[in-house]
């Protein structure tokens, strides 16, 4: 008699159905299974889309596969997507239970596809609410990051490398360099550095002159108007040859107004870096998060170093 061999069901390691991810109107079941990924649950994700079940018995999975599937939407959908629809993840949730998922970014990525379709004007009538209800949930994934989301619902941030902002700095680092860190953490830079597809290391402060720009563009831009212009001013370039200032930009800031925005701009900004794949992405989640306002210096990300 051949034995049947089962595979281990992999478990969450957080997370609970009392503490959903919250969008706006819709709340989603969210895990991090043992080997780190973000999964949302499979009824969750069918109902933050503002889709039916379907008929009687019908899962949560059939009517997703239908879905992506169908006559407007399937010339939209990319051969990963639909994989990652038509085998979603077996997992025991923390209380025990079986349950069924999808790696959280396939909902980022059904949205995108759906908002493709409606662009194109190929979706059908009763599929339109579905549209707006991804442009809702889009706007908030960009603005703060659906991997951010995710670790803050389930309390895995609390675990999540709680020392890598600040471990390699205070053993390498003087005490002037590791209070430009604090404004500015190794998170910033190792996600930038990641989107660009430059090497990184944490023990290095030598950083490309481009990242200066791209600094300029991605923080101190999105400062309220003429913020920047007169930091510019009140921090001068010194040296010419290399292009450095006398000091950085946010030593003129008031530590009271002008630092703690900064310090927020940056923990949305790194958010939206962590749940970007690539530069592509980044820089339409970024426009999606932080629209230019009247008054603002006009932004370039499409230069190149």
């Amino acid at each position: 008699m051949t034995a049947v061999i089962t595979e281990p069901i992999i478990k969450a390691r957080f997370g609970s159905p009392d503490h959903p991810l919250k969008i706006g109107d819709a709340e989603i079941p969210c895990y991090v299974l043992e080997d780190g990924r973000r999964v949302l649950s499979q009824t969750g994700l069918v109902k933050s889309l503002g889709m039916k079940r379907g008929g009687k018995g019908r899962a949560g999975g059939d009517r997703l596969l239908s879905f992506v599937t169908g006559k407007g939407l399937e010339p939209f959908i990319s051969k990963e997507l639909l994989a990652a629809s038509t085998n979603p993840i077996k997992f025991r949730t923390t209380r025990g239970s079986l349950s069924y998922g999808y790696e959280a970014q396939l909902l980022t990525d059904i949205c995108d596809a759906v908002l493709a379709a409606r662009k194109a004007g190929a979706l059908q009538k009763q599929q339109l609410h579905i549209a707006e209800t991804c442009e809702i949930l889009i706007r908030g994934f960009a603005k703060v990051g659906i991997i951010a989301l995710v670790d803050e619902a389930t309390g895995y941030e609390r675990v999540r490398d709680k020392d890598e902002l600040q471990k390699f700095l205070a053993l390498y680092l003087s005490e002037e360099r590791l209070k430009w860190a604090k404004m500015f953490p190794d998170e910033y830079y190792k996600q930038l550095f990641r989107l660009r597809g430059w090497e990184y290391s944490p023990l290095s402060v030598k950083r490309p002159k481009f990242v200066g720009w791209l600094t300029n563009e991605l923080v101190y831009k999105k400062l309220p108007a003429n913020v920047l212009e007169e930091l510019r001013t009140l921090n001068p370039v010194k040296n010419k040859s290399t292009w450095r200032r006398e000091g950085a930009h946010f030593q003129h800031l008031s530590s009271e107004i002008g630092q703690a925005d900064l310090r927020d701009h940056l923990l949305q900004l790194i958010a939206i870096m962590r749940a970007s794949r690539n530069w592509d992405e980044f820089k339409r989640n970024f426009s999606a998060a932080f629209p230019e306002q009247e008054g603002q210096l006009e932004m370039d990300l499409e230069i190149e170093e």
